[in-house]
């Protein structure tokens, strides 16, 4: 079966079908699992970079999309992709173990976020200011909460961490925190400044009335251990195990459309950094 699916795909190939031409593919549709809420990579009205990028995705593939939607991101693969409900996820860490992963389609970081008018030195970690705050955003379970423990910041932020999401309990449930709210605390000077995935931060950034700046966070921070915290990654899309014909259709794409991607990525303004020199 999987013998006669690479055979398709590699007439298909040979057809042209990445162009956008008038050749169907074998499949008319293809699903993408998607966010129902997680901007700003997607949402139901389709409003996120995600979204976009799906759409280039399925237009070079001559596909329409359709999405299902998900509300908890830590069971989507097991729950959705994995079961077949859907084909593609978008937005998935470069060799995530749970799936066949893409070619990168970019490379971001962690950024710090503060106010133009506060003109923070902020080059990393060490910086003094980080010492001498009275608040900082930052989302736990990310390299900032590591980094914010490795600068002995942790403890006396964690009440005000907690404010942020009103105080929920994270056992057994999902807590969101929402980056245009982290982004808010430092527009309204609630905060000095957040520590924030690039990516998730860049929209609010650009659209806040007090004007922010991203500061990109180098990728040579360690731990009071000497152990590196990695603050840049590359982005894939992910693809069920039993599926390369797909994956090998994707990577062309990935290829071909890479200006246009980078188009959007920039249009949303997120800051990109270079893939490693060792990345296949």
């Amino acid at each position: 079966m999987q013998a006669n699916k690479l055979v398709i795909t590699a007439a298909l190939l040979g057809a042209g079908w990445f162009s956008g031409g008038s050749e169907a593919s074998v499949n008319d549709t293809l699903k993408v699992c998607a966010a129902a809420d997680e901007m700003p990579y997607s949402n139901q009205k389709e409003e996120g970079f995600e979204n976009k990028l799906a759409q280039l995705i399925g237009k070079a593939l001559n596909r329409k999309i359709e999405y299902v939607f998900w509300q908890d991101p830590r069971y989507y693969i097991r729950d959705f992709l994995d079961k077949g409900l859907c084909d593609i996820t978008m937005g998935v860490d470069k060799d995530d173990p749970r799936v066949l992963t893409t070619k990168s389609y970019y490379r971001s970081g962690y950024v710090f976020v503060s106010r133009e008018d506060a003109d923070l030195d902020l080059e990393n970690w060490d910086s003094e200011v980080l010492r001498k705050a009275n608040r900082i955003a930052f989302v736990p379970g990310t390299p900032a909460e590591v980094m914010m423990r490795a600068i002995g910041r942790y403890n006396d932020m964690f009440n005000y961490s907690q404010e942020l999401v009103g105080f929920k309990s994270r056992r057994n449930q999902y807590v969101k925190y929402e980056p245009s709210k982290l982004v808010s605390e430092v527009a309204s000077g609630h905060a000095e400044l957040a520590a924030l995935w690039g990516p998730a931060a860049a929209r609010y950034v650009n659209q806040s009335p007090t004007p922010l700046v991203m500061t990109l966070i180098p990728d040579n921070n360690v731990r009071a251990d000497g152990q590196k915290v990695g603050h840049h990654y590359s982005t894939s899309i992910g693809v069920r195990k039993d599926d390369p014909a797909l994956l090998a259709q994707l990577n062309r794409v990935i290829e071909d459309y890479s200006g246009e991607i980078t188009d959007l990525l920039e249009e949303e303004g997120i800051p990109l950094v270079d893939e490693p020199e060792n990345d296949e």
